[in-house]
This record gives structure tokens, C-alpha cells and sequence, in this order.
């Protein structure tokens, strides 16, 4: 199993979900794992350590400032520095504020505080609660410090009312911390991803630009984050959170995106080119706002560079390189012969007229074109589904390749 003779830190918060934890130290020890539970003293308040300490077989750390404490005063950094990883299930919001805010009131948020493996955070409480702009402010916090949130289910809650705010199952939870161990199919490779629009300035206020939400590509660099593979997100002005656990580069026009590329080119195994980049831009910014004055402005604009085109005249041995083809007439003719003209190893063909694809749509309906078999239509579904389906196509080519 995945989790044979690994170390996994539990931290058990004081939440009525805190019973459901005795489920999942009672799993990780069947799949082969070490579990030590940390409790706070409101997790005393709903369950004993006796409990936790019987299914573990581990004494169950309780208190900072135990001197009696046989793994020394610096237990703490010493689970923190071993651990394989580090879940909190259940997680109040009075825990999540203190990881996000770096306070150390107790043997979680100093374990937190000396961590260096991979953290996990179930939080659990009321619907208002969760819904709250400060918990939401924190969980963005953890997000950024690299943590994994294992997102509450919507259900009935322990106040009566229904709502966001169920700890994750157990038996989901289980599931994955043990994928995170499992050897992925990508794992090893890098990868980088473009996405969104870009805003090419015509001056300081006005910009050309286009609708591009920037869906499609977040998802691919989920999907391949997923996957196993370090993954690259380069991006235009979106209004999207970012993903956890992917290197951000937030860019703003072509030219920018063409130099992020290109400073990470050497370094990426896979390339998707998701970005909806604009053609043209103006060939003079002005510095100042441009006053309006009679009937007509003429703007005189010079094309962009091509950034997919660039990859596939400076690619590397072994490099896969993808972008896509929006279209609304000839769209498979003028996919193929984009396929052609820059180089690529696939072109992710949509029309943005059909319903439910397109920018702003959460789903999308593509066609993959590759230079050496037919075409495959995936089918409308969400833009998460497309990207797993298109990821998976990837995996396969990547796998064959590297076999020959």
C-alpha cells in the first residue's frame, strides 16, 4: 500500500466532527502507516485521548508545556521535521486563522509552525462560519503557504441549519493522502501552462484585449499538477484564485508572456498554450490619456509575436508542445494547419460558437487534432472533465514516447 511505513502527523481540533477522526486514524493504521495524533484541549471537550491513543498505539500529545512529556520539549519540531505528512481533521476556524496568522497557541500551531512536510487542513464548522469573509481571507492565506485544503461538504450541520461546512468524510480524506503518495503518471516532468487574455495598452487606461476567462487554462495546470508534474501557470488578467501548489507568473500583454515562456523554455517538459493571446497590438503607446477629439481616432497596430510559434522553432528533444485553435468557420482546416505551420504535437480545436463553449462558459466542446491520427471530438462537459481528458491524452503520447 502507499502508505506503508510512512509518519503521519493527525491534529484533532475541538469540533462535534472531531468523533469521525477515530475513523481515519483507524484506516491509516490498516493501510500500514505510523499515526501520531495531536489534540487540542478543545478536541478533549468531544473525544478522549484514550481513544485516539488506543487506535494509534501512540501516545497522544496534548499539551506544549508537558515536561513530563517522554519525546522531550521539542517534540513539536522533531514530529514536524519526520512526518510524512501533516493533517488537521477537523480544523476550526479558530486553528485556521491562528496556521494562517503564524500564532502558536498550542502543540498544532507549533507542529504547523515547524513542519516542513506536505499539510492538509478539513475544516469543519457552521455554514455562516465558513462563509465568513475572514475564515475565507485565512483559508486564501493557507492556500498561498502551500497548504491543501480538503474543501467541507454541503450537508446537515450540528447547529440544525444545513449548509458548506461538513468536514470532509473520512473515507474521502483516506483517499487522499493515499493518492498523495502514489507515483503519478507525470511525475518528474515540468510543465508550464498559458492562460487568459492579454491586455496590449493603447495608453495608461485603454487596452486592447478580449474575453478570455482564463477557465480552460487553470484547469490543464490542475490537471497536470494533479498528474504529478511541477507545473508553470503563466497568466493574464483573470479574475480567478490561484490554484495551490503551481508557480505563478502574472503577466499583463503578448510581449510578457513571451518572455515568461521563454525564461522557463529550457527547463518545461510540456507546454500547453491555453492563453487566448491578442494578434496585434498598437504599434505606439501613448503616455497620457488620449482626449477624445472628433469623429474617428485612427490606431495603427503591429502584430504580436507567436509564442507557440517560437516554441516550436526552439524546441528541445523530448519537448511536447499543445495549443489550442479557437475558431468560428473552417475551425478543423484551420486547426490541422496551424498543427502544421507551428510545429506543434497537438491542437485543441473549439468553436466559439457552439452553446457551451467558448470563454466565459464553465464548460466547453473540443476536438483533438494530432499530425499522425484522426481527430477526437471530446464531448460538452466541464472544463475540469476536458482537462483531465486532454492530460490524459498527453500522458499517453509522453508514455509511448519515451518507451521507443
Amino acid at each position: 500500500m502507499s502508505l506503508q511505513g510512512k509518519t503521519l502527523i493527525l491534529g484533532v481540533t475541538g469540533s462535534i466532527a472531531a468523533y469521525k477522526s477515530l475513523f481515519l486514524v483507524r484506516k491509516f493504521i490498516e493501510a500500514g502507516a505510523s499515526v501520531k495524533v495531536l489534540m487540542s484541549s478543545g478536541a478533549e471537550k468531544f473525544v478522549t485521548p484514550l481513544s485516539f491513543s488506543t487506535l494509534s498505539r501512540q501516545s497522544v500529545f496534548t499539551d506544549l508545556w508537558d515536561t513530563d512529556n517522554p519525546e522531550g520539549w521539542s517534540a513539536h519540531v522533531q514530529l514536524g521535521i519526520k512526518a510524512d505528512a501533516y493533517i488537521i481533521a477537523p480544523a476550526t476556524a479558530n486553528t485556521i486563522g491562528s496556521f494562517a496568522n503564524g500564532l502558536c497557541k498550542n502543540a498544532l500551531h507549533a507542529v504547523y509552525l515547524s513542519a516542513r512536510c506536505p499539510v492538509y487542513v478539513a475544516p469543519a464548522m457552521d455554514a455562516d462560519m465558513w462563509a465568513h469573509a475572514a475564515v475565507q481571507e485565512n483559508i486564501s492565506k493557507l492556500k498561498n503557504q502551500g497548504v491543501t485544503i480538503l474543501e467541507p461538504g454541503f450537508g446537515a450541520l450540528a447547529s440544525g441549519l444545513e449548509g458548506a461546512g461538513r468536514m470532509m468524510e473520512p473515507e474521502e480524506i483516506f483517499t487522499r493522502i493515499q493518492d498523495s503518495f502514489s507515483r503519478k503518471p507525470l511525475e518528474g516532468k515540468t510543465a508550464l501552462v498559458t492562460a487568459g487574455p492579454t491586455y496590449e495598452a493603447i495608453d495608461p487606461v485603454r487596452f486592447i484585449g478580449n474575453h478570455s476567462s482564463g477557465k480552460m487554462g487553470f484547469e490543464l495546470a490542475k490537471a497536470l499538477r494533479d498528474a504529478g508534474a511541477k507545473t508553470c501557470l503563466v497568466t493574464g488578467p483573470v479574475a480567478l484564485e490561484s490554484p495551490n501548489g503551481i508557480e505563478m507568473c502574472h503577466v499583463t500583454s503578448a510581449a510578457e508572456m513571451l518572455q515568461a515562456v521563454q525564461k522557463k523554455s529550457a527547463e518545461t517538459d510540456i507546454f500547453i498554450l491555453a492563453a487566448a493571446v491578442a494578434d496585434y497590438r498598437p504599434e505606439h503607446t501613448a503616455s497620457e490619456k488620449i482626449k477624445k477629439s472628433g469623429d474617428t481616432m485612427d490606431l495603427h497596430l503591429v502584430k504580436n509575436p507567436d509564442i507557440l510559434k517560437w516554441l516550436g522553432e526552439n524546441r528541445l528533444p523530448g519537448q511536447f508542445i499543445a495549443g489550442f485553435a479557437l475558431e468560428t468557420t473552417n475551425g478543423l482546416q484551420n486547426a490541422t494547419q496551424k498543427l502544421i505551420s507551428k510545429g506543434s504535437d497537438l491542437i485543441v480545436y473549439n468553436n466559439a460558437t457552439e452553446e457551451g463553449a467558448g470563454f466565459i462558459s464553465d464548460t466547453n466542446k473540443v476536438t483533438l487534432v494530432y499530425p499522425a491520427k484522426p481527430p477526437k471530438p471530446l464531448p460538452l462537459q466541464p472544463k475540469k472533465d476536458i482537462a483531465k481528458a486532454i492530460i490524459v491524452e498527453i500522458q499517453g503520447i509522453i508514455s509511448a514516447r519515451d518507451s521507443q
